[in-house]
């Protein structure tokens, strides 16, 4: 279904554009909307029901509600156009099970700008259902003596005519009210003269009714008619009588039975939270017309359900409205919820963005030229991911085509990275100051709780952030760390459109608001009960965005980048990137957000990028001593992993010197360091004073592994998991098992296995390429000599591990496949990886792998080596020779 749209067509003198009103899907709700009325059917078709009953729970109710711009209207409309004409049902939209001269459609439209009041909403129902052709007598005679008594000498066709209630419904109502009146007088036996004043004929009535005269008794059958024909005809009579006609509806004959479906579009309009004189009598209406199906559109869910509301409005708490309750899951394009879901409970259904394709679609239609898309594929891509599926900037995105168009330019892509004002003023037009200020506050926020957004807004009482979280654009994630977030485009917009409104901020207000969010973030976390890694990562992802983009001071940041790094866990942290021409590292939350995203970030690619990355840190100068020293140890340690030894070792001493935080880790860079020039006696020393802080134990496998004396490189690496467990360090937990797994699968594959297996849960949630790949490695050795495709998963780890630019790893994988043909007795093999791990060692480091190689086959070294073994170099190479000997003589099992 679709209409001219008007505004793009009188945007453009090219008359071959066809601008058309396009409607997407929305299939769910029309789904959630046949279920609903079907099952009202339903319960009005009933033997038991009585359209009387003042006390019955009320389900004749479906809300949806959603953010400004979502498309509630075009579905109210569409809803009202689809029940009044099966021809004008979208393709999309299934056919319904009842029949369509059953249903009465009528939508009113509570906007302000509308001006609908209650007396118009009244008149328009029964406008509406003028359309039976018949008087509704108890109702007409009760309205036509309101009339004459607010409206006196006002005829009510001329009121009909101006609000243009008559162009829509035609003037049979006020011909009906005179029959129905003119009735009731005969039935009365009134002279025609008395018989024309609704005064006279209301008061004989009235007698009429309390002596239960036969003649009357007909009308005598609504038990209250009596009591509101002789009350005073206010405006809150006047929401009574709606008890009347749902008298008459239920009593219509069986042709002429109808069930009216009242569409009630923007209903924030009819009232505010804190004035709700027009919500009340709505609620009044809605309650007193049980056989009316009422489908209501507006920003915020109906609160009738809520018990703190008693006094304010009349029918109030779940056991009145029970499908109000409890709202429905949103309803998505192409949702599989399946309609007997959003029956009876359930009934207020949030509206969802539109998917991708149904933007896309959507902006296909929208304007075309020969049958074919106007806005190309490019740009509606671009137009797509902007919108975060909010119709509203579809719209805008089109009116913007026909602007540039109108220029004489063709619009590109990059014409639609955009913000557009509008939907600013659209997002606050319904909200209190108070709300606004909140609004604005947590727009500079991910996510958020109620504590969160009252401390971001500087507010002493959480109330208008507690309205504000009832709001459709503030979304629920009920498993998130901080439950709530904006709707991403009205964050974006929020954040970056020119904001026009009477209130808007200036950077001064921003700047301040962005210190406040920051604080309590900060508050958050020293708040916590016990160490808590999620909220750490958490107010980590949302502090260092605001620090950066607000010039803050880095205050609780530096503590929180050290308990960060400390884990050795590295979830990445990335927060958005900043604008090209701001990129340059200008102050300590630039640097410090740029050394903690390299720090997650050397998990995932090659580690001299690493090494660039962090002498841009460096080289700034920005960060504070203690950080400095971490960019300086960490470049150290990816300096190692490349193989830059000699940088390395200057980067380690510079830390160590300095004697800050890290200089035990430093001093465990330089024993390895040691190592890795086959300096063992050194490393040993070293390892000594190191302690838990400097991972001593660990230090002291990785010396007596190479001696071949793997019982006891296991028992070092199991003595440094149980440090690293008792000190909750689950990165370095996982190394040491990784390395207790390695060795072990020199000497026995059988208990390597379950070593291996521990090791791969200890990496569960971790990222940790290293561990990784020594796992890997020690899946390798365990598999030595068998033919478990031992050559062909070397090969593979050697182009991973090229990847990652760890070139520490390639030596040693050398080492493990020399171990295999070692096994297998396979010289050719031997050889040539010895080959290879002389060319990988030419710089010095690791040469004594060259040495292993030869002595696992009780080969003589082809020159005399460099390193210095601490028991001497035949008991190495008797170890490393018992080794392959032993693993010859086992039966090898099979790797799973």
């Amino acid at each position: 279904m679709a209409g001219r749209d008007l505004r793009a067509l009188f945007s453009t003198n090219d008359l071959s554009v066809q601008a058309d009103e396009a409607f997407t899907n929305r299939s769910s709700q029309w789904e959630a909307v046949a279920a609903a009325l079907t099952e009202h059917l339903q319960r009005l078709a009933a033997p038991g029901f009585d359209p009387e009953d003042l006390e019955a729970p009320r389900a004749n109710v479906l809300v949806f509600h959603g953010v400004g711009g979502i498309g509630k209207t075009t579905l109210s409309r569409t809803l009202e156009a689809a029940l009044a004409d099966a021809g004008r049902r979208p393709s999309q939209w299934g056919a319904p099970g009842w029949p369509a001269d059953r249903i009465l459609p009528v939508r009113i439209d509570l906007a302000r700008s509308a001006g609908t009041d209650f007396e118009q909403l009244m008149l328009t129902i029964r406008a509406a259902l003028t359309r039976i052709g018949r008087p509704l007598p108890a109702f007409d005679l009760a309205l036509r003596r309101y009339w004459e008594a607010n409206h006196p000498g006002e005829p009510l066709e001329e009121y009909l005519r101006r609000g243009g209630l008559a162009s829509r419904f035609g003037q049979a109502l006020p011909q009906q009210m005179q029959s129905a009146l003119a009735d009731v007088a005969q039935t009365l036996l009134l002279p025609g003269t008395v018989g024309s004043a609704v005064g006279q004929v209301t008061g004989a009535l009235v007698s009429a009714l309390r002596e239960r005269r036969q003649t009357v008794r007909a009308l005598a059958a609504c038990a209250r008619l009596a009591d509101l024909l002789d009350a005073e005809p206010d405006l809150d009579a006047l929401s009574y009588y709606p008890h009347l006609l749902a008298f008459e509806i239920a009593r219509l004959p069986a042709d002429k039975r109808v069930t009216p479906v009242i569409l009630l579009d923007t209903f924030e309009d009819a009232g505010d939270r804190t004035h709700r004189e027009l919500e009340r009598l709505v609620q009044r209406v809605v309650w007193l017309m049980p056989n009316a199906f009422w489908v209501i559109t507006g920003r915020s869910r109906l609160q009738w359900a809520e018990p703190a509301l008693h006094g304010q409005l009349d029918y109030i708490g779940p056991t009145a409205w029970p499908g109000l309750a409890a709202p429905a899951p949103p309803l998505l394009p192409g949702s599989l919820t399946p309609p007997a879901a959003l029956s009876s409970a359930g009934r207020q259904v949030l509206v969802g963005d539109f998917s991708p394709e149904d933007c896309d679609d959507y902006l296909a239609r929208r304007l075309a030229r020969d049958g074919r898309p106007l806005i190309s594929e490019p740009v509606r891509a671009v137009i797509t991911a902007r919108s975060h599926g909010l119709p509203l900037y579809l719209d805008l995105s089109v009116m913007r085509f026909l602007e540039i168009q109108r220029s004489g330019r063709t619009p590109q892509p990059g014409d639609f990275d955009h913000d557009f004002p509008a939907l600013i003023a659209r997002t606050l037009s319904d909200l209190t100051p108070s709300e606004r200020h909140v609004l604005r506050s947590v727009s500079l926020l991910d996510a958020f709780d109620l504590t969160l957004a009252t401390q971001a807004a500087g507010l002493t009482h959480e109330a208008p952030a507690q309205r504000l979280l009832e709001r459709p654009f503030v979304h629920d994630n009920p498993f998130g760390l901080w439950p709530f977030h904006l709707h991403a485009l009205i964050r974006s917009t929020l954040r970056n459109a020119a904001d026009q409104a009477d209130d808007r901020w200036s950077p001064r207000d921003w700047h301040t608001a962005a210190q406040r969010a920051f604080t309590a973030l900060g508050a958050q976390l020293a708040a916590a009960p016990a160490p808590d890694r999620r909220l750490l990562v958490g107010c980590l992802r949302q502090a260092l965005p605001l620090a950066r983009d607000f010039q803050l001071e880095l205050d609780w940041l530096t503590a929180a980048a050290w308990s960060y790094v400390s884990d050795s866990v590295w979830e990445p942290l990335a927060p958005p990137a900043r604008q090209e021409q701001a990129a340059i590292l200008q102050t300590p939350a630039d640097a410090l957000t740029e050394l903690l995203n390299t720090l997650a970030r050397r998990q995932h690619e090659h580690r001299a990028r690493t090494v660039d990355r962090l002498t841009t840190v460096i080289d700034t100068q920005l960060l504070p001593g203690e950080l400095h020293d971490m960019a300086v140890y960490y470049r150290a340690k990816a300096d190692r992993d490349v193989g830059r030894s000699a940088a390395s070792r200057h980067g380690m001493q510079y830390v160590a010197d300095r004697g800050g935080r890290l200089a035990p880790a430093a001093g465990r860079g330089l024993a390895h360091l040691a190592r890795l020039a086959g300096d063992f006696p050194t490393a040993l020393a070293t390892a000594s004073t190191l302690g838990w802080d400097g991972r001593h134990h660990r230090v002291e496998g990785d010396i007596w592994w190479p001696h071949g004396d793997m019982p006891r490189a296991a028992a070092a690496y199991a003595a440094a998991r149980t440090d690293a467990e008792q000190h909750g360090i689950a990165g370095e937990r996982a190394t040491s098992q990784a390395q207790r797994a390695f060795a072990l699968a020199f000497a026995d594959p059988s208990a390597a296995a379950y070593e291996i297996d521990l090791a791969h849960q200890l990496l569960t949630g971790l990222t940790r390429r290293v561990t990784t790949a020594t796992v890997q490695l020690a899946e390798l050795i365990r598999d030595a000599g068998t033919d478990q495709r031992v050559e062909d998963r070397a090969e593979v780890l050697r182009t991973e591990i090229r990847l990652a630019g760890v070139t520490v790893a390639e030596p040693i994988l050398e080492l493990a496949l020399a171990f295999h043909h070692a096994v297998r007795d396979s010289p050719d093999g031997l050889t040539q990886c010895i080959s290879r791990l002389e060319h990988l060692t030419r710089d010095g480091d690791y040469t004594y792998y060259t040495d292993i190689a030869h002595f696992m086959a009780d080969r003589p070294l082809p020159h005399p080596s460099s390193a210095q073994w601490i028991d001497g170099q035949a008991a190495v190479r008797s170890r490393w020779s018992s080794l392959i000997t032993d693993r010859r003589s086992r039966t090898l099992p099979t790797a799973p």
